[in-house]
């Protein structure tokens, strides 16, 4: 008899096309049915590419139909376009869609650690919230969670007994969840993979983010399952490289650059952090790391350069002592290059990103202006 975990298992061979990983560790595998030697199930996933579907469907089919016992297979493929209305199926399938109630949807990403993204998503969140948005800042890198120190956030998150469900912490007017909220800071995360999945998962699905304008997802760094697993989970509308002007930088950069052209995930840009050191002294410009490398690569890849943070010892004790420097010390060219960042991604958005459909129109100078100024 044939047995679902047969199907499975031969389900693992199906790469998602362009990725290393298979359907079946993605979740992507639905409703396995066997009835004698009859085997149906459905494959659920996001994309805009319309051959993906076909070419999951043919290979899928081969491979269970090569199981002894197999006279039939039946394979049901949903590819919900991304960021599909309300009526559309996520990649969820029947249950409601991911972060429904938030407008813009931004991932922050990084090829390798160590170029200062957590910083970026945090100053980008408050300079967004300063421009009248209301704005989620959620904390992705599990192994590496830092936003509750950025933003001067301690203590634990509370539980709303009606629907048992997490009420994010706030600071600075940002709606934030980290793990850092709930594990000992003293203690290393050590987790397999599924592990980090599932703690995702939770951040996604059952904190009460509420509507918000935008939500700002800090990757962990690098691009591993948690990366791949969030891209299609989450319909972004968009994705931000953050890199260092030294050549090592951005070839990583390239490498975050194709791994959300793979997932059709908009790239709205690259920007280019520690360009340049402005003396405390003498207020005089250093290029230590070298200059234009980000610039360089955006051209190259065809996508936007989003502008140039200098390396400035007050964005770190910003960062460290729960007062980013957009809050801290808001006349500085560092939160003017955060500033001008967030007004770039604005723009981007509301007219438009390439792959992207708003889920609702707003005028922003408006209605949402004084919604988000109500909060």
């Amino acid at each position: 008899m044939v047995t679902q975990q047969q199907v499975l298992d031969a389900l693992k061979r199906v790469k998602f096309p362009g990725l290393s990983r298979d359907i079946v560790s993605f979740g992507f595998v639905h409703d396995v049915a066997i009835d004698g030697g009859s085997v149906s199930f459905t494959v659920r996933f996001q994309t805009e590419n319309a051959a993906v579907g076909g070419q999951i469907q043919r290979e899928a089919e081969t491979l269970v139909r090569g199981i002894e016992g197999v006279e039939s297979v039946r394979v049901t493929i949903d590819a919900s376009p991304r960021n599909a209305g309300p009526q559309g199926s996520g990649p969820m399938g029947s249950s409601p869609r991911i972060l429904e109630q938030v407008t813009y949807k931004i991932a922050v990403a990084s090829g390798k650690g160590g170029v200062g993204k957590s910083t970026v998503s945090t100053n980008l969140a408050l300079a967004l919230r300063a421009l009248g948005y209301t704005v989620g800042l959620l904390d992705a890198d599990i192994y590496g969670p830092s936003q509750q120190m950025m933003l001067g956030i301690t203590g634990r998150p509370q539980i709303d007994e009606a629907d048992e469900k997490i009420i994010p912490m706030e600071n600075h007017g940002i709606k934030t969840m980290s793990l850092g909220l709930i594990t000992d800071p003293d203690t290393p995360v050590i987790w397999r993979g599924p592990m980090v999945m599932k703690a995702l998962d939770q951040f996604l699905t059952d904190v009460k983010w509420g509507v918000l304008d935008f939500m700002i997802i800090d990757l962990p760094p690098g691009t591993g399952d948690a990366q791949l697993t969030l891209t299609q989970k989450v319909p972004l509308t968009g994705a931000v490289v953050v890199t260092t002007p030294q050549d090592v930088a951005l070839i990583d950069a390239r490498k975050g650059l194709a791994m959300f052209r793979k997932v059709n995930v908009p790239v709205l840009g690259i920007i280019e952090n520690m360009s340049y050191f402005i003396c405390g002294h003498c207020g005089g410009r250093e290029e230590i790391f070298g200059h234009g490398g980000g610039k360089k690569t955006a051209e190259m890849l065809g996508v936007p350069f989003l502008g140039e943070v200098p390396l400035d010892p007050k964005v770190v004790m910003g960062g460290d002592s729960g007062e980013p420097i957009v809050i801290r010390n808001p006349e500085s060219a560092a939160a003017q290059a955060f500033r001008d960042l967030a007004t770039q991604i604005v723009k981007q958005v509301e007219s438009g990103v390439p792959g992207h459909t708003h889920d609702h129109d707003h005028d922003h100078n408006g209605h949402d202006h004084d919604h988000a100024h109500a909060h």
